[in-house]
């Protein structure tokens, strides 16, 4: 089998947009890709969640041709192409990793472990950052974060940014203790009634839950993407054992399907 090579790829999609390429490749523009490198990213985590390699390898794959699909589009209209692309994330990586690329003395300690820690990498990686030219615009810690983000994911961002400057809290009971309190006031929204309060308290609360997964250093986008699979798994259970007996959910009480909801949990531990 031939070998393939990064160029044989690029050369594809040149022919794609070209003269005589694919009608649709050449209609597309930035924006109107937008929904598909959402779309293939999003793929990319479903396949990392699922742990199946094969799937990983294939979903990396459309996620690379998205990349060289825009570095196209960039090139027709003059602007930069694909080895720009990779150029200007060649450099980066080497100048915002300092310790690796051009340690002032070897990176290892007499103990034969790195001389610097995760945390202090992430610290001189945000430090390097601003320090680098396009970012002086940046008024505060938190920008940079981008406003398309899903919700959970951006408030997770964003608290990190907070926190990396000192704006966080000590302990993770402080952040239990937080969280009891936004239910509270929910609780009291709730009761009085108020919608616009409700949905306030809401957002208050989601986002203190948010808060106890960054100090468990668990993803709350991952966590609740998992969250939401179980609940399909476990609803497509229902609805197919209540198909083998002949029989419409609209018909099932609530006690039946909580009974077959168990089972799919237990038939998950198996």
């Amino acid at each position: 089998m031939k070998k393939v090579r990064f160029e044989d790829l690029v050369k594809i999609m040149e022919r794609l947009r070209g003269n005589d390429g694919c009608p649709w490749d050449k209609e597309q523009n930035r924006k109107s890709l937008k929904p598909y490198l959402i779309e293939e990213t999003y793929e990319v985590l479903e396949a990392i969640d699922e742990g199946k390699p094969e799937k990983i390898k294939e979903e990396l794959g459309d996620l690379l041709f998205q990349i060289l699909f825009h570095a196209q589009i960039s090139k027709d209209m003059g602007e930069f192409d694909i080895n720009d692309v990779i150029k200007k994330i060649h450099e980066k990586m080497i100048r915002r990793h300092p310790h690796v690329f051009n340690p002032p003395s070897p990176p290892f300690n007499k103990g034969g472990k790195w001389g610097i820690s995760a945390k202090d990498a992430l610290a001189q990686w945000e430090d390097i950052k601003k320090r680098e030219k396009g970012y002086e615009e940046r008024k505060s810690v938190l920008d940079g974060v981008p406003k398309e983000l899903p919700s959970l994911l951006m408030a997770h961002r964003l608290q990190d940014k907070a926190a990396r400057v000192g704006f966080d809290w000590e302990h993770i009971d402080q952040v239990f203790a937080k969280v009891e309190e936004e239910m509270d006031e929910f609780r009291k929204a709730f009761s009085d009634k108020n919608a616009e309060e409700m949905e306030n308290e809401l957002g208050d609360l989601l986002f203190a839950l948010v808060n106890i997964a960054r100090f468990i250093e668990v993803n709350p986008e991952d966590a609740l993407r998992k969250t939401i699979s179980r609940f399909i798994k476990r609803f497509h259970y229902i609805e197919e054992e209540i198909a083998k007996q002949g029989r419409e959910l609209k018909n099932v009480s609530l006690e039946e399907m909580d009974k077959l909801w168990d089972e799919a949990k237990e038939k998950e531990n198996i």
